[in-house]
């Protein structure tokens, strides 16, 4: 497996079709801590995300094994699309629409890997992480989930999107209100980062 974890997402995925269950694990491991911190953000319960999580990696595997995967080196979006649709499935069958916000206690920012010099260090940092969090809790749910998929997933506009169901010209729009609504709400606030 040592060897599997400087290949491409592709080569992973054509390694399992071909039997190799550890090619899975190391994908799994590559993008698990993405789509679950997304799946978590979307849908606030960490419990439900774990479920929805699973779900995710069944359909990814059911449709490696039926050789159906054809996205062509775009594993990762991929995934994030699989994640936010059944998430969008849940929300139906509850009969109410996503609400995306980070106030559970995972953290958006906890995969940004800063070096902590020291605890002082690690406690502003937390507390910044806090500030953006609800910062990113008074934007309306459609800013919020274009800033989380592009900061957080890193996705493109154009991956954005196709997963949101809108234009690339509306996903950028989002994107840009979103920060100025969110430097708007810092400045009126007064909050401090």
């Amino acid at each position: 497996m040592k060897t599997l974890n400087h290949v491409s997402d592709n080569q992973l995925v054509k390694s399992f079709q071909e039997g190799s269950n550890s090619a899975l694990e190391v994908l799994v491991n590559r993008h698990k801590e993405k789509i679950f911190t997304s799946i978590n953000i979307l849908v606030k319960d960490k419990y439900l995300a774990e479920d929805l999580f699973q779900d995710v990696f069944i359909k990814i595997i059911d449709t490696l094994r039926a050789n159906r995967y054809n996205e062509e080196g775009k594993f990762l979006p991929w995934a994030m699309r699989i994640a936010h649709n059944l998430c969008v499935d849940h929300f139906r069958k509850v009969k109410r629409t996503p609400a995306i916000t980070t106030s559970d206690d995972r953290d958006i920012f906890e995969v940004i890997n800063v070096s902590e010099a020291s605890a002082d260090n690690a406690m502003i940092q937390g507390q910044n992480h806090d500030t953006v969090r609800r910062v990113l809790d008074m934007l309306p749910d459609d800013q919020r989930e274009v800033i989380v998929l592009r900061h957080y997933a890193d996705l493109s506009f154009k991956e954005i999107a196709k997963m949101t169901d809108c234009s690339i010209n509306t996903a950028l729009g989002r994107m840009r209100y979103g920060l100025l609504n969110m430097r708007k709400i810092i400045a009126e606030k007064q909050i401090a980062l």
